[in-house]
């Protein structure tokens, strides 16, 4: 096997809320420690994001997602040429794409399972204008192992928080909720808890006219109104048993719809609520499936909700004042670009071959090297 040595990473990175495209200049070391040299946000186009979202919705034909698997990944290698130009070519670039479909359901067609996932942004378009090998395409390799392609950000996890010696949870909120539990009392497991980010940008958009609750400030003119957190509290989903995962395909328009039906009139009280629904069902999954595990001593918020005081004012109420809450930059690791800087160890790990997935978090039968290789 070739000897590991660090290497000069662009990650890149669109999340569910499809806002931008994070793009991290990183330093992976052999130690597979990983160091942000540099981060951007590239914004889609208007137009761009317009057409992502109606694919997320179903509006779209075979047609439309091949032209947008091309378009985007035209984005995605623009968006690497934007770091290109300020620090010269990397080793070679990772690339998560954009999420359009993640079913992890182990339904049976023909007596074939149907569990896949698909993530666009053509890796070979992206290789070809930048001039640098990609790597790309990492969750299918998990999911023909049967398991669920996610979450795959608990790989990193382990390997920079084990050394801690803590018992800690690593929460990110991005448009989904997700959690990575590190203990010396169990082995590493990891979940999506729930709800992000994704409700909240709904209702701030049909109710504002804005793409997010920026700082939180629409959630915290208003009050949570107890009898409908419950009823949204009850969906199928947060009683499920982990390894588990969703997305936009269950937490779609028509949920934000169907749940609206029963929603308060006053506008900041139908924020503050579906923002308390956010840290309910964090503290609630804690509740159901971790500290049956093991005990937490302290939460390290990352993702944008990091940066959203109503998110964190409703979480320290949910979980209780024995709860240490922090956030990724407490450690040196950046909230915006931590899963950037992720998806450059995992890109690391297969290029060395090593495999990269935990099937305690994804449920795969085995760990396997995720990733595939586009040459320029």
């Amino acid at each position: 096997m070739e000897e590991r040595v660090s290497k000069k990473i662009i990650s890149l990175m669109s999340g569910t809320s499809c806002d931008s495209i994070d793009v991290g200049l990183c330093l992976v070391k052999p130690d597979f420690s990983c160091e942000l040299i540099d981060g951007i946000n590239y914004k889609y186009p208007q137009e761009v994001r317009n057409r992502i979202f109606n694919v997320f919705y179903k509006d779209t034909n075979i047609e439309e997602l091949c032209k947008m698997n091309f378009i985007i990944g035209k984005c995605f290698a623009n968006a690497a040429n934007e770091m290109i130009k300020k620090h010269g070519k990397p080793n070679f670039i990772t690339s998560h794409g954009q999420t359009v479909f993640h079913y992890p359901k182990n339904t049976l067609f023909n007596g074939i399972s149907e569990k896949s996932t698909l993530q666009i942004g053509e890796p070979s378009v992206i290789a070809q204008l930048t001039g640098c090998q990609t790597i790309a395409n990492f969750r299918t390799a998990d999911i023909a192992q049967n398991g669920n392609g996610a979450p795959l950000v608990c790989f990193a996890d382990e390997k920079w928080f084990k050394p801690l010696n803590k018992n800690i949870a690593i929460q990110n909120i991005g448009g989904i909720s997700n959690v990575t539990v590190i203990s010396d009392r169990c082995q590493t497991f990891g979940f999506d808890t729930g709800l992000g980010n994704i409700l909240i940008d709904y209702c701030a958009k049909k109710f504002f006219n804005t793409d997010y609750d920026k700082n939180g400030k629409f959630a915290l003119k208003g009050e949570v109104v107890d009898s409908w957190l419950n009823c949204l509290l009850c969906d199928e989903y947060y009683y499920t048993e982990p390894p588990k995962t969703t997305g936009r395909e269950y937490f779609s328009n028509t949920y934000a719809e169907n749940a609206l039906k029963s929603a308060p009139e006053n506008k900041y009280d139908i924020m503050a609520t579906v923002t308390a629904l956010t840290a309910k069902t964090i503290a609630q999954s804690y509740e159901r499936f971790i500290y049956p595990n093991t005990t937490i001593e302290e939460v390290v918020l990352g993702g944008g909700g990091a940066y959203n005081p109503a998110i964190k004012k409703y979480l320290k109420h949910y979980l209780g004042k024995n709860i240490i809450i922090k956030t990724h930059e407490d450690y040196g690791i950046s909230n915006n670009y931590k899963e950037v800087m992720a998806f450059a160890l995992i890109g690391y790990c297969t290029y060395y071959k090593i495999p990269n997935n935990l099937p305690s978090c994804t449920g795969a039968k085995k760990e396997v090297v995720m990733g595939q290789i586009s040459f320029p």
